[in-house]
């Protein structure tokens, strides 16, 4: 385990070393979604339970280093380019993306289906990269697209993945983010996914995300350690139990193996 990784442990576990400014900053950014073009003040300070003066003198800092784009017309904030330019930074940097998209998008072409690649980001799984079939009937997600952990079946993929230890520090964490009132439903949901994964050696979600959609996810194993998770998803009608566990899951784990052998194969000719 490197330094970072200790660092990050002893955040989730105990709150030290928390710059309490920074974090607000970057809680801002989080609460930007997929539809959301512009949002004030207001409804800033609603979605992250900070304080409306902190908020205003945190938007207007973010807005002076480019992490936000103030509109006088509208009064209101978008994000700025400096959060693409980190974006598109992470993205480069991670070649996994490049051994895993042939094998995805093979897989999204054979069975019309959203294939992603994802990342744990704190309570949610982030997609990095998306492939889509060509049917009319897929559901499309692109990447940075986030995911609940608990209710999705990569995000159960991506727990069910972690080693023992760092499992349990990030369930602890998880528990207390959620708070005792949810926690009881998720944890029965994790460990459903952890008890799939043992079984078949992936993870099936059947509505629990949306009602109306269907998924299959498996963890990825990289050589330093790091794990991410693969899923297969799209519309119930058309993934079915039986599809899911007769086709899917298999043809997903397979996938997976050869992604993790070819990363390995990169990681030790570098």
């Amino acid at each position: 385990m490197d330094e970072l990784e200790r660092q990050s442990n002893r955040r989730r576990t105990d709150g030290t070393h928390l710059v309490t400014a920074l974090a607000r900053g970057l809680k801002i950014l989080r609460a930007f979604g997929p539809g959301d073009d512009f949002l004030g003040n207001a409804e800033l300070a609603r979605r992250t339970g900070i304080p409306r003066p902190t908020i205003s003198r945190l938007t207007a800092t973010l807005t002076a280093l480019g992490y936000l784009r103030y509109s006088d017309r509208m009064e209101k904030y978008q994000l700025g380019p400096g959060v693409l330019a980190l974006g598109f930074r992470y993205l480069a940097s991670m070649s996994i993306r490049d051994i895993a998209r042939p094998f995805m998008q093979k897989l999204a072409d054979d069975t019309d289906c959203l294939v992603a690649l994802g990342t744990e980001d704190g309570d949610h799984i982030t997609y990095i990269e998306t492939c889509h079939g060509n049917g009319p009937l897929i559901v499309r997600m692109e990447v940075g697209s986030r995911i609940p952990v608990a209710t999705s079946a990569i995000g159960r993929a991506y727990v069910a993945g972690l080693p023992e230890d760092r499992r349990e520090r990030y369930l602890a964490w998880l528990k207390r983010h959620v708070g005792p009132d949810q926690w009881p439903q998720l944890e029965r949901m994790l460990q459903d996914g952890c008890q799939q994964h043992q079984e078949w050696g992936y993870c099936v979600g059947l509505g629990e995300w949306e009602p109306d959609v269907h998924g299959v996810a498996v963890p990825l194993i990289l050589p330093d350690g790091e794990v991410l998770a693969l899923n297969c998803g799209g519309l119930a009608q058309r993934l079915t139990d039986r599809v899911i566990k007769d086709h899917l899951g298999p043809r997903l784990v397979n996938m997976a193996r050869r992604i993790e052998a070819q990363a390995g194969a990169v990681s030790r000719s570098s």
